[in-house]
């Protein structure tokens, strides 16, 4: 950013804060009969100078997560609750049909001590799990990250291979293709079986499909939250046996009906 732009930003910066005080001091003009509404400061998405996060429109990125800097989120991907991507000091690329799961943390390294530049690359259809931590490293297509691991500066996993729950990865690892790897430090385990290879493919499906319920539900107006609030009363208490015999038909609004590949064990019943 130019001197021209850091300006522009200061001023702005100026204005906002002018406003608040603004706000602070016809609260304390009220009296007692003052109502203070907090704001967040939490934003989604947030540039750092020049640098600005680029999401794919068929992403998805919960409200409560941080997507700041020079990161690129592809289509399809999921960035879940609580989760932080910081790419201040290197740039975080995210690949399509990713999912990041709640609460995890995905940071990058400016240099490594041999001088090595570290972003973080996480291709596509990975799955990474709860409250994982992945700090200057590179995941390839189609591998998997458990919950609670940890890959450290320089880390390498490449496809279909599989880093177990709570394992601490070292730095400048490499996770072959194929492998399972965990503990603290992790170490190769053994081979992964072909029914866990599709098992990764399928668990980033899943969550794609999942984070397309959850869009829908957080683009939801006010009006629409308090229908499906009534609706979801009215149809608890149904049910289908007693209304058979009573010879009752109810039909259930298509606002509650999951879409069927959210349930894939969902079959249509003989009418």
């Amino acid at each position: 950013m130019g001197t021209l732009g850091k300006a522009i930003y200061t001023v702005g910066f100026w204005i906002r804060e002018t406003g608040q005080a603004l706000d602070r001091l016809g609260c304390r003009l009220q009296g007692n009969y003052y109502f203070q509404e907090q704001l967040s400061r939490h934003r989604t998405l947030m540039n750092v100078f020049d640098k600005a996060p680029i999401v794919d429109r068929e992403a998805f990125v919960a409200p409560s997560a941080s997507v700041i800097g020079d990161v690129q989120v592809g289509r399809s991907s999921s960035i879940w609750y609580g989760c932080v991507l910081r790419g201040d000091v290197n740039s975080i690329s995210i690949g399509s049909g990713t999912n990041i799961q709640d609460n995890s943390l995905v940071h990058v390294a400016k240099s490594n001590l041999s001088g090595k530049v570290l972003p973080t690359i996480i291709g596509s259809n990975v799955t990474v799990g709860h409250s994982a931590v992945l700090h200057g490293c590179t995941v390839e297509d189609e591998a998997f990250v458990g919950m609670g691991a940890t890959l450290l500066d320089g880390v390498y996993v490449e496809k279909h291979a599989m880093v177990a729950a709570g394992a601490l990865v070292r730095q400048n690892t490499r996770i072959p293709c194929g492998e399972v790897w965990g503990g603290n430090p992790a170490k190769f385990l053994r081979k992964l079986t072909e029914e866990e290879m599709t098992f990764i493919s399928q668990s980033a499906l899943n969550y794609t499909n999942l984070a397309q319920v959850h869009a829908a539900e957080n683009a939801k107006s006010f009006d629409e939250i308090e229908l499906g609030t009534m609706l979801r009363k009215k149809f608890a208490r149904r049910d289908e046996e007693y209304d058979s015999m009573l010879g009752v038909v109810r039909e259930t609004p298509p606002e509650l009906i999951l879409p069927d590949n959210i349930i894939p064990d969902k079959a249509p019943k003989a009418a």
